[in-house]
């Protein structure tokens, strides 16, 4: 019996070791599924937190894209409000400018006013090229691919401006009391002569009628813009270098427009585009003489036979 007793209890103590193993494993089990879960919770807010940064890189980006787009926009409107009192100008004004520009007034003494506007010049020049246009479609110039539109456009706001720039410099060379604006504008009206004269005589084609409106028409606007130099520049020597270059070149550039422009434009069109090729015809062959006599030889055996 005594031995029974021992058996039993120690298979009781064994009994309790195994579930004392078991809870243990069980523990050790539920501790590695917390430790699981909670790594797993680590990356899913790991994860989370690099989306949120990307979104507010993304959003950072928009914001600053935005930003430089409306620092253009405003710097842009800024820029064209700088420009807007050089064409703010009634067309009352831009008539009574038109007329002036055609009457020379001789006072020295003082400068004599030179308006600071632009939009009247430029609608000169615009009325140039569509004159020019005209003219080549009257001298029955063929046009190709719009190369006729933009040599006159080229030639036309060259002119207005090159010419501006090249007497603005030579005023501050000579010390004449002109700004460049006011060289723009001086002599943008100063083409109304050369829209009148081109008009007329492109569609009256008489040489003795150009050269009548070249000194009157012409020589009117021309001395217009002398007088007004001549009243800004002091000293004899410097008045005679720069009103007498402007005379030339402005008097010089009506003569081309005449009778050289069309055909340098011409030139120019057949230089990069090849000459003016005529279109294909038939032209008949002359029979050579042998055929004829095979012909003939031909039609009299046939008259035999028959």
């Amino acid at each position: 019996m005594e031995n029974m007793d021992d058996t039993s209890g120690s298979s009781f103590e064994d009994m309790g070791e195994m579930h004392q193993r078991m809870k243990e494993e069980e523990e050790e089990e539920a501790e590695g599924e917390a430790g699981a879960g909670e790594e797993e919770d680590g990356e899913f807010l790991g994860m989370k937190g690099l989306r949120g940064q990307l979104g507010r890189q993304v959003a950072d980006q928009m914001w600053q894209v935005g930003k430089r787009q409306a620092s253009r926009a405003f710097s842009l409107y800024a820029n064209i409000d700088i420009l807007r009192p050089y064409f703010d100008v009634e067309p009352v004004q831009v008539r009574a400018r038109l007329l002036e520009s055609m009457i020379p007034v001789k006072m020295i003494n003082f400068p004599q006013k030179i308006a600071g506007e632009l939009y009247g010049p430029l609608m000169l020049v615009f009325t140039l090229v569509a004159i020019l246009l005209h003219g080549m479609k009257t001298s029955d110039t063929i046009i190709r691919e719009g190369t006729l539109m933009g040599t006159a456009i080229g030639t036309c706001f060259g002119y207005w401006l090159g010419v501006s720039s090249f007497m603005y410099f030579l005023a501050y060379l000579c010390n004449a009391q002109i700004t460049m604006v006011q060289m723009l504008s001086l002599l943008g009206y100063g083409l109304f002569g050369h829209c009148i004269t081109l008009f007329v005589t492109y569609n009256i084609h008489f040489h003795s009628l150009f050269y009548i409106f070249w000194l009157v028409v012409g020589g009117l606007s021309t001395l217009r813009m002398v007088a007004v130099l001549v009243s800004r520049t002091v000293g004899h020597t410097q008045r005679l270098i720069l009103c007498g270059t402007l005379a030339a070149l402005h008097m010089l550039f009506l003569l081309y427009l005449h009778f050289a422009y069309h055909k340098v434009v011409e030139g120019i069109l057949d230089t990069l585009e090849g000459p003016n090729m005529p279109p294909f015809q038939r032209v008949a062959r002359d029979i050579p003489v042998v055929s004829n006599a095979i012909l003939n030889t031909t039609a009299k055996a046939i008259a035999l036979t028959l």
